[in-house]
């Protein structure tokens, strides 16, 4: 009895036609699900740049940023509260992450570094830390659960900066010398967007870096050794580089390029099935230099950077354009949740719908 399988098997241009077909079917459906998806953006009575940027759960965020500015929304991004951190009103903060409405850490970009606590929604603040070296700049920070997590920074004497604390951001102590990775000349970090390191399941640990060399520096012991997972992503300059990090088991993305070509094409955005042993570049890139990959839900990401916002379906292998108006410098979604807010420069915040 004939079936369709023989059918295909005998004949190589029907099969081809199909595979076309099938193709572009799904082409125009994933062209239908990125128009579905929007940017709708919340008017703001700030003129400060954002780059920092914790979404706690699907009511709670919080932002950072220049002017001594942090910014909380209790509704789900929809409207703001600002505060300016008194006595850091020239502070650019790069570095935050909230617990919940009440209590956060936050960062400032440069020296001497500081790390400021509050406990009461932003209106007071604690320094839990003070590096006045002149090499200081914290780049970001994650934590495993509500008591450990880890700030990092650029090379002091040649070695990552990196903090840790155990009692929920309260106090940070400076890691022993023999647990910070010796870096190489011209290796640093970029604070872009806060998001270049990665804590997850317990102990393991990765921070990208950028500039001359760009990299992974992965433990899985809490930081008291490292490995280097090389990335072909563009590197050599000071501009160049990884600039944002995501992990979800053994999947492994990366965003970067050139901040001073923004619109390049090459080498930018990349991929790892396998914890990072071997990337992939995608068959369709985005639009060049990104500062921010983030999960969407599901198989969906986004990467932002100043030259726009691009959306991938699946799993960062294909990317589209979901702006070319407005470009953010940071993305994320809620830990607990699917709210997903983008912020940028001159008090821009966006919602994904």
């Amino acid at each position: 009895m004939n079936s369709g399988p023989i059918h295909v098997k005998n004949t190589g241009i029907r099969s081809s036609q199909c595979q076309k077909r099938l193709l572009t079917l799904i082409l125009f459906l994933c062209l239908d699900l990125f128009a579905a998806c929007q940017i709708r953006m919340i008017p703001s009575e700030t003129k400060a740049s954002f780059r920092a940027l914790s979404v706690v759960d699907d009511r709670v965020a919080w932002l950072a940023g220049t002017l001594g500015t942090v910014g909380r929304s209790a509704t789900g991004g929809k409207t703001w509260q600002f505060f300016t951190v008194p006595d850091f009103q020239s502070s650019d903060f790069r570095t935050l992450y909230a617990f919940d409405s009440l209590r956060a850490v936050i960062a400032n970009a440069g020296s001497p570094a500081v790390v400021l606590r509050t406990e009461d929604g932003g209106r007071n603040w604690l320094e839990v830390y003070r590096n006045t070296a002149k090499e200081a700049f914290p780049d970001g920070v994650d934590f495993w659960d509500e008591k450990r997590g880890i700030i990092y920074g650029d090379p002091i004497n040649g070695r990552m900066l990196i903090l840790k604390t155990s009692d929920g951001g309260k106090s940070w102590l400076e890691a022993a010398e023999s647990q910070r990775p010796l870096l190489d000349s011209g290796e640093a970090s970029f604070a872009a967007s806060g998001s270049n390191i990665r804590l997850w399941e317990k102990q393991k640990i990765a921070i990208a870096t950028g500039g001359i060399k760009s990299r992974i520096w992965y433990s899985e012991d809490e930081g008291k050794s490292w490995k280097k997972i090389s990335v072909p992503i563009l590197q050599g300059t000071d501009s160049r580089g990884i600039f944002s990090l995501h992990i979800d088991g053994m999947r492994w993305m990366v965003a970067g390029g050139d901040y001073k070509m923004d619109t390049l094409k090459k080498d930018h955005v990349f991929v790892s099935e396998d914890g990072g042993k071997t990337w992939i570049f995608p068959q369709i890139p985005t639009g060049g230099y990104r500062e921010c990959i983030a999960p969407a839900g599901g198989k969906s990401f986004l990467a932002a950077g100043p030259s726009g916002v691009d959306i991938s379906l699946d799993d960062g292998k294909n990317w589209q354009p979901l702006s070319v108006q407005k470009g953010f410098h940071v993305a994320g979604k809620a830990r607990k949740g699917k709210l997903l807010i983008l912020a940028g420069s001159k008090g821009q915040i966006g919602i994904l719908e």
